[in-house]
């Protein structure tokens, strides 16, 4: 039987959209595969996250709960996942290619020896798996030949599992944790809060580019149009390289994949590396002067225009049709 385990990452308690889109896939593959998706949930104490999660259409949730799994630390994390594998017979386990399934995926993969296919964006009748490679620019086929696969998504390429009336059976699992082998050690969590939405769960983007020529430009230019708008604020690799904002902020191959309903690129001139990261928005709208710029390759509409003249203009135009 080809069982799927769903890693259920969440922060306060709370299941980011990501998470319900690795739910929403695990029951694909396990629809496929001939088994059953269930979801994991690690924590010191698991009562509520488990409890939400039961509602998402899985066949059972898995409490993984220990004291040293409190705070995410990715050896004991893949410890206790690799144990409930064991201990399962779980034929694959599934986790979304956030920054936190980047950084325990491998790890389980390792311990159990397992191969692993990253990023997926598609899964086959058979059971293969499809991800993007070279900037997106080709997508391969990709079978895991194991006992055990683990498999990470994109958080971009399924819908999001919704909630229903009934809620799966939740099992409470004492993971066995080996203290001489947990090296790593939780200091603190320092948190960027913020008023406007999450990068990978707004539904309008706007992002800035080296185009803007500074960090103030951003708060000045580009920061009121966000607003207005409700976005998220992102930004090109090279904007962030140059200082102008947080790397947290960066969309791209090697920052976050969004995919919102309007992403507004402003200044970005559509390096193939920042269109990977948000080719497959719904709606593109790009600002840029050079009219050969490469994002108006992918933009739904487009604007050859001063951006500092331009997106004030807008800004203006939001706030009438609003008030």
């Amino acid at each position: 039987m080809g069982d799927v385990l769903v890693f259920a990452e969440h922060t306060h308690g709370h299941f980011p959209k990501t998470t319900l889109i690795a739910i929403q896939a695990g029951r694909e593959m396990a629809a496929k595969r001939g088994g059953v998706c269930c979801a994991v949930v690690l924590g010191a104490s698991c009562d509520g996250p488990a409890a939400e999660i039961a509602r998402y259409g899985v066949n059972k949730v898995f409490a993984l709960e220990d004291p040293r799994l409190e705070h995410h630390l990715a050896d004991a994390s893949a410890q206790a996942l690799a144990g409930l594998i064991k201990g399962t017979g779980a034929e694959t386990l599934l986790a979304t290619a956030t920054a936190m399934g980047k950084d325990l995926m491998p790890r389980v993969a390792a311990r159990l020896n397992a191969p692993m296919a990253s990023d997926i964006v598609a899964i086959n009748d058979d059971g293969t798996v499809i991800r993007p490679m070279y900037a997106g620019n080709v997508l391969a086929t990709v079978e895991l030949d194991g006992p055990v696969r683990i498999v990470t998504v994109r958080g971009t390429a399924f819908d999001a599992a919704t909630a229903g009336n009934e809620a799966a059976a939740i099992e409470k699992v004492k993971p066995e944790l080996d203290p001489a082998s947990l090296k790593m050690e939780f200091v603190n969590f320092n948190e960027i809060k913020s008023d406007r939405p999450q990068l990978t769960e707004a539904r309008i983007v706007v992002s800035g580019g080296r185009g803007l020529k500074s960090g103030e430009n951003f708060k000045t230019v580009l920061e009121p149009l966000v607003d207005e708008l409700g976005a998220a604020m992102g930004a090109s690799r090279a904007a962030v390289d140059a200082g102008f904002v947080p790397n947290d902020l960066q969309v791209g191959q090697t920052g976050k994949v969004v995919a919102p309903q309007l992403y507004v690129a402003v200044g970005i001139s559509g390096a193939i590396q920042h269109l990977a990261g948000m080719k497959d928005s719904k709606t593109i709208v790009a600002i840029n002067k050079d009219e050969e710029a490469p994002i108006f390759s992918v933009a739904d509409f487009g604007l050859v225009a001063d951006l500092f003249k331009a997106v004030p203009e807008m800004t203006e135009e939001v706030r009438k049709l609003k008030h």
